[in-house]
């Protein structure tokens, strides 16, 4: 997607500056993520709110891997030779390429699993260096999104989790699975893919396979071919769980995670903060306080499984 493609999403500006602007210099933000997606919207939106405007006191310059990781490296880098004044960056790969490709220009991670266990930050009350952020607790939530299948599907007794094994944080995702499936009596089994030419072959392997359940993890290689993966799972008439909400817009069955559009609007707080003078290792890393159930009752009916009444009475939002 185009630069100004984007910028017409977040609603601002279309036009350069005017003449009589010119000499302003405009504050140049970058934006290093997966896609446009909703909640990275946010961001520009909240920013106006700060009193910054594209076209006027601000240049956004985005840059999408499309769900290809392998990418991040060179995007960062176009970023930090343009020069920008700030990256935000959403999701790990992207704010491990972010790191990697400078020590000087301030990071804010928008949204992050676990940037401890990734070795992004030393820890979150003092993060150092020039990298702060919010965190979406996804590690955690995977052993929640576990319970919640076991809610779906009482009779579970093996789960397998569709995983980009080159997303840093995935071996933290999985521990915190084992972790609760024994104490489930839950066998875990790795469905692993690499980049989005495999998910294809990995969604075949679960339909041979036919486990109880599937859990897929948070990650947005996998969320970039969201509409092909729950389709396929419906398809083979698999209950899963997913961590973002867009996969229930396109008939995913349940979803369970952190509300990433606030986290994306607390994050322009810090990029205020930061054009204003802040230094990043003086802003700790905070933790995601919103999260979000969102239940499916026509990908339920689909496959034939009954949503226990507890559980929609709990649902923030239900498709039906």
């Amino acid at each position: 997607m185009r630069r100004r493609d984007f910028i017409s999403l977040l609603g601002g500006a279309a036009a350069w500056p005017l003449p009589a602007r010119a000499q302003q210099r405009p504050h140049v933000l970058g934006l290093l993520a997966s896609q446009p997606l909703p909640s990275v919207q946010r961001l520009g939106r909240k920013l106006r709110d700060y009193g910054y405007v594209e076209g006027e006191n601000l240049r956004l310059e985005v840059r999408f891997a499309q769900g290809n990781d392998d990418r991040y490296q060179t995007l960062a880098a176009e970023l930090v030779d343009l020069p920008v004044d700030l990256i935000v960056t959403h999701g790990t790969p992207a704010a491990v390429a972010a790191k990697h490709a400078t020590t000087t220009i301030p990071i804010v991670m928008g949204a992050i699993a676990d940037p401890v266990s990734a070795g992004i930050v030393p820890n979150l009350a003092h993060p150092g260096g020039n990298i702060t952020g919010f965190a979406t607790q996804n590690v955690d939530l995977e052993g929640k999104r576990l319970e919640l299948l076991k809610e779906l599907v009482p009779q579970l007794s093996h789960v397998a989790v569709l995983g980009n094994v080159n997303n840093p944080v995935l071996a933290s995702m999985l521990q915190k699975i084992r972790s609760a499936a024994e104490a489930m009596r839950v066998s875990v089994g790795m469905i692993e893919v690499h980049s989005t030419v495999e998910i294809d072959g990995a969604l075949d392997k679960l339909r041979r396979e036919q486990p109880d359940g599937v859990l897929v993890a948070a990650d947005l290689l996998l969320l970039s071919k969201r509409t092909e993966i729950t389709t396929a799972l419906g398809s083979s008439k698999l209950p899963a769980v997913y961590p973002f909400r867009e996969y229930a817009s396109v008939g995913g069955l349940a979803v369970h995670g952190a509300n990433l559009s606030v986290l994306f609007e607390r994050a322009a707080g810090y990029v205020d903060k930061i054009l204003k003078g802040a230094k990043p290792s003086d802003l700790p890393v905070q933790l995601a306080t919103q999260f979000e159930l969102i239940i499916n009752l026509i990908t339920a009916a689909h496959i034939g499984l009954t949503i226990p009444p507890t559980l929609i009475a709990r649902a923030d939002e239900v498709i039906e």
